[in-house]
């Protein structure tokens, strides 16, 4: 991206991006800075419990020292203190004050396409969108408001999880229900795309290796999700209309016979909203090993437990499934996995990659035990050298996303003449 932001109209030299990355009861912060064309990160925080009778804070600078002491009492009983508790750790230990601030939304609906500038028309259609994300979206809404208020001085903007996916073929996103249904909007956007983004982004710039036209990235954590990347692009993913479908999850079923659906709403007591929390908050890793902490779930494996044995099975065979499908799809030259158990749990890694192993991965023994701290390498080759697919490791970054997304917004309401407000 060329040139230099300047205050987003008022002449700084540098530019302040406060991300927030909201989560129900938590709210994941950050503050950057960009200045000739780099982005660099200042601290990152962490406040959890947001509702409850505990709160915990973690708040870091880029050093890795711990700030949180720098604040004081923290309350998040609502929603509110817990924003108040992000204003005032943006203002510790010397941090300017943001210039822009960056949202990471789930879900646009079916009128927003592309990020988007926040203002009184896009926060009508967000909430619009409640009903295609209604365990996501509220919380961000009520985050937004509270922080344009706090901030009224400085643009905000949206950066939606489904946008990385708009280049994804009608084939791949459409439902075969009625056209009513269809028009509603009722179709597959896919998610965790700033994730997906990251990892492109990552793999054009690492030194030593050759850009993968054909990849897969299996982001991995608590949320799971495949893309298929062709030319950087998405041309297909597995979650659908929200981000509850595709593989297993930590506490999300993936992949639901829509029979199933039916019949525990035909439950007596049952309703849409305890259905929905099931299969949202009660099912997956948690359902069926007791606990959605791969570590956890490991270790109790590693002393015998079957029933955990059994959730990590089937956890890792609904990834080998999903990429396997896209490898027979549309032939990847990669795999990247990223995000928690996909960066960091070497053992996942080593089962689905033995469960492809009859088309064509392999993985280095060695290179798939390092963690990236050992290598000092954001992107690190774990396949071995006669692979004929490669498989890499790399860290997910949505936050940097978000703030070059920010900044290029900024830049283009600067070129239309545009002031913040």
């Amino acid at each position: 991206m060329g040139g230099k932001v300047g205050s987003v109209g008022w002449g700084w030299c540098y530019m302040h991006i406060l991300v927030i990355n909201p989560g129900s009861s938590s709210i994941k912060f950050s503050m950057l800075v960009e200045d000739a064309d780099e982005i660099r990160p200042l601290a990152e925080g962490e406040l959890g419990g947001i509702g409850g009778r505990s709160a915990k804070l973690e708040f870091r600078d880029a050093g890795g020292n711990d700030l949180s002491g720098k604040l004081g009492e923290v309350k998040t009983g609502s929603m509110e203190e817990a924003i108040g508790v992000v204003e005032r750790a943006v203002g510790v230990a010397g941090l300017s004050p943001p210039d822009a601030v960056g949202y990471r939304v789930v879900h646009p609906g079916a009128h927003l396409r592309g990020h988007q500038r926040l203002t009184p028309e896009v926060l009508a259609k967000l909430r619009d969108a409640v009903p295609f994300a209604p365990l996501h979206n509220p919380a961000v809404i009520e985050i937004i408001v509270e922080m344009m208020r706090r901030f009224p001085g400085v643009p905000h903007f949206a950066c939606f999880d489904t946008v990385f996916h708009e280049t994804m073929p009608e084939e791949a996103t459409v439902y075969a229900l009625p056209y009513a249904v269809r028009k509603q909007g009722v179709r597959r956007y896919g998610f965790h795309g700033l994730s997906c983004e990251s990892i492109v982004a990552q793999m054009r710039e690492a030194q030593g290796i050759a850009f993968p036209r054909r990849m897969v990235i299996a982001h991995l954590g608590s949320g799971c999700s495949v893309t298929a990347c062709i030319d950087g692009k998405s041309v297909d993913t597995t979650m659908g209309l929200t981000p509850t479908g595709g593989v297993m999850m930590g506490t999300r079923t993936g992949d639901l016979d829509p029979g199933v659906v039916l019949f525990l709403l035909r439950q007596a007591g049952a309703t849409v909203d305890s259905v929905e929390g099931m299969l949202d908050g009660d099912a997956g890793l948690r359902a069926l090993g007791g606990v959605n902490d791969m570590r956890a779930l490991r270790k109790s494996a590693a002393e015998g437990n079957q029933r955990t044995r059994l959730a990590i099975r089937v956890f890792c065979r609904s990834v080998i499934k999903a990429i396997a499908g896209f490898i027979a799809l549309y032939g990847p030259d990669a795999i990247v996995f990223t995000c928690g158990i996909g960066e960091h749990d070497a053992a996942s890694r080593g089962e689905i990659a033995g469960g492809l192993a009859g088309i064509g991965v392999e993985l280095d023994g060695v290179a798939n035990q390092l963690q990236s701290k050992q290598t000092g390498q954001m992107v690190r080759k774990i396949s071995d050298e006669d692979s004929p697919v490669a498989v890499y490791v790399a860290p997910a970054q949505e936050d940097l996303m978000i703030a070059w997304h920010v900044v290029g917004m900024c830049r283009a309401s600067l070129r239309a003449g545009g002031q913040s407000s």
